[in-house]
């Protein structure tokens, strides 16, 4: 992909001493997956933008401008309907991008291909704050949509099989460290961004420009600095007192031979995990986007203590609500970020089939219920039922790397984890469209707005179970898939990860030649640090919005 970079970006430049404490890969990880995750809250950025030209209000287009118009004109605002199509981008070139290029990850290592993802991030919104000054929106699409989406793909696969290979006897814990990160991105972003736009904000400008260039320049450096941070193990290190033969024994999912990932799209085991997935993305992702709307319509006046329907609510009532409704979205998204962390490291105990039912399983009975709860006005399980959905939902994402690194081995499974993201991308599609077009559609047929979404939740249970049966059906991969010695041995060498025999000499005289030391226990956790402030930041404005819902 690109060969002109520097040479310390090279794969065999950043193998670690054998003193390196692998705790230090974790917290660059969250440094990329914490500024790319801000792709879950651009929407930040569509009321003010679609204020862009008339300021105080939106100077609204006529009719007959159509969406391809609207990449181009100048003199009116552009809908929030089509700024939504930056947000269908990201994620459609998050899967694409993670898919093409997920062997050339492999073979390059994690440094050089984070790097790239900074560049694409960072210089997409440096595009994109140029696209807002010239309002041209064709060019905010290529800068943020684009190439913003190829450096979310590269960057939210690049830790995936290093945290892997330094975490063998922990892959689930390690993989829901670093992809944790990419649900608490927008905790971060989006609360910094208002601030941002405040402060720049003018009578004449939304600050929007501003705020953007900005952050790309706070993304780079955080992103770069993850980035050279990668470090990945020798070819024989592992965990001290950890034995693969033993882990292999308490588990037969756990596979010590490694798939080719051009034969991945050929194994019955992928497609099934792909379903899977698929399915618990497209009924998570569905609820996200219309999570505030559904309590509001659901609960009406109860929210205020008030005996009245949605639809019976006045100006000042309505308002109200859809500040409780903020505070409900803020409280998912706690538990969408807990839940990756909390779901992936369970998954290392009960392991990765069995969490996956219990996803399938509690979800679908969880989604049945909540029609007789919403109906029996209780807020409480209504509420605690999205929490724990949205909780599975992010859980799912974490745990399926770890999945794939015991099915199909850890040598490509990075290439095989961005092949997998198909499925994100799919169910992108899928989940939104079943949930909206469903409420139209019971809304058209006269339905009171609190029961619009009952057929809707049954339709979900019904994807759970899908992805229940896709699970149920894996078992461990036939012998015949995996490679064989001589073309492991070859794929090792393509990936840099063995040396020549004049290598061989070279490295053992400059180990000779100077003292390898261990790393100070004190850099780590300055490291962890450096991570967890933006977060727990992050964390903290969240709750206050939260706290809302409960006032």
């Amino acid at each position: 992909m690109v060969k002109t970079l520097p040479s310390f970006l090279n794969k065999e430049c950043t193998v670690a001493d054998a003193g390196f404490n692998r705790w230090l890969v974790p917290p660059a990880a969250l440094a990329i997956h914490l500024c790319i995750g801000m792709a879950y809250g651009f929407s930040v950025f569509w009321l003010p933008l679609s204020k862009a030209v008339g300021i105080k209000d939106s100077l609204v287009c006529g009719p007959e401008v159509h969406f391809f118009q609207e990449l181009f004109i100048t003199s009116c605002d552009w809908r929030i309907s089509t700024l939504g199509w930056m947000y269908t981008l990201f994620f459609v070139f998050l899967g694409s991008s993670a898919a093409l290029w997920g062997g050339w990850l492999e073979h390059v290592g994690p440094r050089k291909a984070a790097v790239i993802s900074a560049l694409c991030w960072c210089g997409g919104m440096l595009l994109s704050a140029l696209g807002i000054y010239l309002h041209q929106f064709w060019i905010m699409l290529l800068g943020s949509g684009v190439i913003g989406g190829i450096g979310l793909g590269l960057g939210y696969i690049s830790p995936v099989s290093t945290l892997i290979k330094w975490f063998p006897d922990r892959r689930g814990m390690a993989t829901g460290m670093a992809i944790m990160g990419f649900g608490g991105g927008a905790m971060i972003g989006s609360p910094l961004a208002t601030a941002l736009m405040k402060h720049f904000a003018t009578p004449n400008d939304v600050g929007v420009m501003q705020t953007f260039v900005v952050m790309a320049c706070i993304y780079f450096v955080f992103m770069m600095s993850g980035a050279l941070s990668y470090r990945i193990p020798a070819g024989d290190w592992k965990p001290k007192g950890w034995v693969p033969s033993i882990a292999k024994k308490n588990n037969g999912m756990i596979t010590p031979h490694h798939v080719h990932v051009k034969n991945v799209f050929k194994i019955k085991q992928f497609w099934l995990l792909w379903g899977a997935l698929c399915m618990n993305v497209s009924a998570g992702i569905g609820v996200i986007g219309m999570s505030s709307p559904m309590l509001q319509e659901v609960f009406g006046g109860q929210l205020i203590g008030v005996a009245k329907t949605y639809s019976e609510l006045d100006k000042p009532q309505l308002t109200a609500i859809a500040a409780i409704a903020a505070g409900f979205t803020a409280l998912l998204s706690l538990f969408n970020i807990g839940g990756r962390f909390f779901w992936a490291s369970l998954s290392d105990f009960f392991g990765r089939k069995t969490t996956f039912i219990i996803f399938f399983v509690l979800g679908g009975l969880l989604y049945i219920s909540i029609p007789s709860s919403a109906n029996a006005g209780n807020k409480l399980f209504f509420v605690a039922a999205f929490c724990v959905i949205l909780s599975m939902y992010g859980g799912g994402f974490s745990t399926a790397p770890a999945y794939l690194a015991d099915l199909f081995g850890t040598q490509m499974v990075g290439a095989i984890h961005g092949r997998l993201l198909t499925a994100w991308a799919t169910a992108g599609i899928l989940g939104p469209v079943i949930v909206n077009y469903m409420r139209d559609y019971q809304l058209g047929l006269g339905l009171p707005r609190e029961q619009v979404y009952n057929q809707t939740m049954m339709i979900l249970a019904g994807l759970l179970m899908i992805g229940l049966i896709c699970n149920l059906l894996i078992r461990p991969v036939a012998e015949k898939w995996f490679m064989a010695v001589d073309e492991l041995a070859t794929e090792k060498q393509h990936a840099r990860e063995v040396v020549t025999e004049d290598e061989v000499h070279s490295l053992e005289d400059k180990r000779h030649t100077r003292n390898v030391k261990s790393t100070h226990p004190v850099t780590a956790w300055l490291a962890w640090v450096v991570v967890l402030m933006p977060l727990s930041w992050g964390v903290y404005k969240t709750l206050i919005n939260a706290t809302k819902f409960f006032t």
